[in-house]
């Protein structure tokens, strides 16, 4: 949830508010979708229970830089969604864990270069990572460049499924959007997922793999509350239902003043959750006093479903959103230079050749450089396939477009 608070925040300032988030870290990856606002919904789970209160709105999958791959008894590759965690962690943590994981791969390939401190203190032990794919490799018959890069393939195709389920299937062209990658590992398969969803716009934001936290920083102190009516629409005047909002407000300051808000500074948003008698679940409309609400509702539901019934609307819930100014509402730039980065070449076994790894610290507003690449920091690491362009832009973020 940080990190969807970052991402809007991103898009606040770059003008990019059209994107699809990804944050992979150790264990899973979170991914959701952002018009410019924070996507909610109220059909979530915790486990195997409904919730049903307003909550942000990610898909959630068993797939991140940890991720065990393993051979299944057919001789089927299958990775996660079972993870190697921090501890004993991937095999080239060097602290016992011999499974192969999706960062082991990852360091076969060359994507994450010998030389890495991962969190800036962490060396990488590159032999310990080999023999764990050598032995994957023996069991699948094939090379260790061959089955580090299936491992990538599969995790690839379970983010690539869940990138999906919260695109196409609910009808949006990924191709319209821009995809936000974060987390330590997400840098890592942006490029292919990218090319795998027909989009041919990514940002690599800076410090990815802390941006959640920065997300905490930039969330808006605030509180939802609801109150259930359960009435037909038709008999609930506009005063009445503004009444109700007023008391809903009045707990919300006392809350927020709790938390040290200046009432002054809070300011509300006012819904009606509304449905046809009989149904089982509502459409959430803005509450606008002398506004025909009943026809308002049947629009909306004619837009969702496709037709509209002859039945009396129910008022189900009124819904009040209180938001105060967040701690952090903007990001730093980048202080504007220019000149050489200096650049270091190293070997690539999957591409029989070098390529050139730089330091994110080392970029500057309007560096400009191609694929294939490596961009190394202190808690991420991305790797730019060939066909991809990168800029800098003012606040060190990295945009990537696909050449041609």
């Amino acid at each position: 949830a940080g990190g969807i608070a970052a991402a809007r925040l991103l898009g606040a300032v770059t003008g990019s508010s059209a994107l699809i988030t990804l944050d992979m870290g150790g264990t899973s990856t979170d991914v959701s979708l952002l018009d410019g606002a924070i996507p909610l919904t109220t059909e979530s789970r915790i486990g195997r229970w409904p919730l049903t209160v307003p909550s942000v709105d990610i898909h959630t999958i068993g797939a991140g830089g940890g991720s065990i791959a393993r051979v299944d008894e057919g001789g089927m590759l299958l990775v996660g969604p079972e993870s190697a965690g921090a501890d004993p962690g991937p095999a080239c943590y060097g602290r016992g864990g011999n499974g192969v994981t999706v960062t082991d791969a990852n360091v076969v390939l060359g994507r994450i270069p010998a030389g890495t401190l991962l969190g800036g203190y962490l060396p990488l032990e590159v032999g310990a990572a080999q023999s764990a794919v050598d032995k994957l490799a023996r069991e699948l018959g094939c090379t260790r460049l061959e089955a580090a890069q299936g491992v990538i393939r599969i995790a690839n195709e379970h983010m690539a499924r869940a990138l999906r389920v919260i695109s196409v299937e609910r009808g949006h062209d990924p191709r319209e959007y821009a995809l936000l990658c974060f987390g330590g590992a997400g840098g890592l398969h942006a490029c292919e997922l990218a090319e795998q969803l027909g989009m041919r716009s990514v940002i690599l934001p800076t410090q990815a793999g802390v941006l959640s936290a920065l997300g905490m920083l930039a969330s808006e102190p605030g509180r939802d509350l609801s109150r259930a009516v359960l009435q037909p629409l038709a008999d609930m005047a506009d005063h009445e239902i503004a009444a109700q909002f007023e008391e809903l407000e009045t707990a919300a300051r006392q809350q927020l003043d709790r938390d040290g808000v200046a009432a002054a500074s809070i300011r509300f948003r006012r819904q009606l959750e509304l449905r046809y008698q009989g149904q089982s679940s509502g459409i959430v409309l803005e509450f606008v006093p002398g506004a025909d609400h009943a026809e308002a509702f049947h629009q909306a539901h004619e837009s969702a479903s496709g037709h509209r019934l002859d039945h009396p609307v129910e008022l189900v819930n009124l819904r009040s959103a209180a938001r105060a100014p967040a701690s952090v509402n903007s990001m730093d730039t980048l202080a504007a230079r220019s000149g050489e980065v200096e650049a270091r070449p190293v070997y690539m076994p999957v591409l029989k050749g070098m390529v050139s790894v730089l330091n994110r610290a080392d970029l500057y507003p309007g560096f400009e450089f191609a694929g294939p690449a490596i961009v190394t920091e202190k808690a991420a690491t991305s790797w730019i396939a060939g066909g991809w362009k990168a800029s800098v832009d003012d606040w060190g973020h990295l945009h990537l477009r696909l050449s041609g």
